[in-house]
C-alpha cells in the first residue's frame, strides 16, 4: 500500500522483500478465503481497536471498509458479503488480487531475498544473494510485520535495530491466538470438531463466534476475538446454549429421563451434540443436577494453560509505540523513516479488522512519505 501511494505520487520506489516472493502472509490469509474487511457501520467497526482506535481513526476514516471494497473491485475482484458481514473475493483466494495489484505499479522495482539489517550511517543495509547491498533512500517505509509466523517473514528481528535508534517499543504479545488445553484421553474423539451456537465470555467481553476443538486446545474466530482479555489473564467460560435462559434449560432438564443415558438425555431435551456434551463433561464432571447443571451449561469454566506460543498466533500486539511516531507515522527519532502495519502497537481480531487496518496504515505511511519527500 505504501509503495502504491508513493508510486502514484510520481516517485521511484524500491520494494524490498526478505522472502523469495512478496506478500506471503497476505497469501496465507487467502487460504481461508481472504476476509478483506467487515461491512458494518463505521463506529461499530472502530470499537474493536480499543485504545488504538484514537490513532487509527483518521487512517480508517479515509480507507475503511467501503474504501477497501472499492479498491479490490478496481483491481478486478468480484466481492461478496457473508451473513456475518465479512467481505471476501468471490474466488476466495488472494493470488488474483495480488497479481493485479503488483501489475498496477510500473515504477516500483521489486527485490526479493533482500533482508534488511539496519543502517550504516544514513544508508539502509541489506543481506542479498549477491552479498551485502546498501541503499541511500530519501525516505523509507518499514512494514516488517509483528513477531508471529516467522516462516512467512514477520519474525520481529527488527525490534533491536529500532531500539538502538531510541525508538520506543511495547513488548510483543500473541493476538488472534488459540488457547492451550491439556485434554483428557476421551476428548481425542472430538479433535477437529467445531463448537457452534455458543457464547464465549472473558473479561466482560462476549464473543458469539465459532471455535474448534484441536489436539492442542481451542482455536477459531470466537476465541481470537477475546485475545486481549485472555492475554491479560481473564477467566474463560463458555455458554453452550446462549439462546436459552437458565430457567428454560432447567425446565427442559426436568423432563423424565427414563432409561436414557445422561448424554442422550442432554441431546434430546437440549440439543447438545457430542462436541458440546464432551466439553461439558471435560470441565464440569462430576455433573451436578437440576438448576446447578443448568447454571453450569450457561457458564462452563475452561481450564487452560494460556495462549499458544507467539509464533503460532495469527498476529501480535506490541511493537512501535504511538508516542514514537508523528501523525504521519514517521519515527520521531529517525526522520524520513515511516512505519506501518503490524509492527505498530495495536491489535484487532480477525474478521476483516486486522487486514483493513494493515492496508490503511500502509496507505497512510505512503502518503506521509510522499509529503515528506515534497
Amino acid at each position: 500500500m505504501a509503495a502504491q501511494e508513493l508510486a502514484a505520487a510520481g516517485f521511484d520506489v524500491l520494494l524490498v522483500e526478505a522472502k523469495p516472493s512478496p506478500a506471503r502472509k497476505f497469501l496465507m490469509a487467502g487460504k481461508s478465503g481472504l476476509n478483506l474487511t467487515k461491512d458494518e457501520p463505521f463506529e461499530q467497526f472502530m470499537q474493536v481497536y480499543g485504545e488504538a482506535s484514537v490513532m487509527l481513526r483518521p487512517m480508517l476514516s479515509e480507507f475503511g471498509p467501503d474504501a477497501v471494497q472499492a479498491w479490490a473491485r478496481d483491481l478486478g475482484q468480484e466481492l461478496f458479503t457473508g451473513s456475518t458481514g465479512r467481505v471476501f473475493p468471490r474466488v476466495m483466494k488472494a493470488s488474483p488480487l495480488l497479481r493485479a495489484w503488483l501489475s498496477r505499479m510500473p515504477n516500483v522495482t521489486l527485490k526479493t531475498r533482500w533482508r534488511w539489517l539496519g543502517w550504516r550511517g544514513d544508508a539502509a543495509v541489506f543481506d542479498t544473494p549477491d552479498g551485502e547491498q546498501t541503499v541511500q533512500a530519501r525516505a523509507t517505509v518499514l512494514a516488517l510485520g509483528g513477531a508471529s509466523w516467522a516462516r512467512l517473514g514477520s519474525d520481529g528481528a527488527w525490534a533491536p535495530v529500532l531500539a538502538d535508534r531510541g525508538v520506543g517499543l511495547a513488548p510483543f504479545a500473541p493476538s488472534n491466538m488459540g488457547m492451550l488445553v491439556n485434554w483428557s484421553p476421551p476428548m481425542t474423539k472430538q479433535f477437529g470438531q467445531p463448537l457452534k451456537g455458543i457464547a464465549l465470555h472473558a473479561g466482560g467481553q462476549v464473543s458469539r463466534g465459532e471455535i474448534v476443538i484441536s489436539e492442542r486446545g481451542l482455536e477459531g474466530g470466537g476465541i481470537y476475538a477475546l485475545s486481549r482479555p485472555l492475554r491479560e489473564g481473564a477467566e474463560l467460560t463458555i455458554d453452550l446454549l446462549p439462546d436459552l435462559s437458565q430457567a428454560q434449560i432447567e425446565g427442559r432438564l426436568s423432563r423424565k429421563r427414563g432409561k436414557a443415558s445422561l448424554s442422550n438425555h442432554l441431546r434430546k431435551v437440549l440439543g447438545l451434540n457430542s462436541a458440546k456434551a464432551a466439553v461439558l463433561m471435560e470441565f464440569g464432571r462430576p455433573l451436578p443436577e437440576g438448576k446447578y447443571l443448568a447454571a453450569l451449561i450457561k457458564s462452563v469454566p475452561i481450564t487452560h494453560s494460556g495462549p499458544r506460543p507467539i509464533d503460532e498466533a495469527i498476529s501480535t500486539a506490541g511493537g512501535v509505540t504511538w508516542a514514537s511516531l508523528t501523525q504521519n507515522l514517521m519515527l520521531r527519532d529517525v526522520p524520513g523513516v515511516f512505519c506501518a502495519g503490524e509492527m505498530l502497537d495495536w491489535d484487532a481480531p480477525t474478521g476483516g479488522y486486522l487486514l483493513t487496518a494493515c492496508l490503511a496504515t500502509g496507505r497512510w505511511a505512503g502518503l506521509g512519505a510522499a509529503r515528506y519527500l515534497r
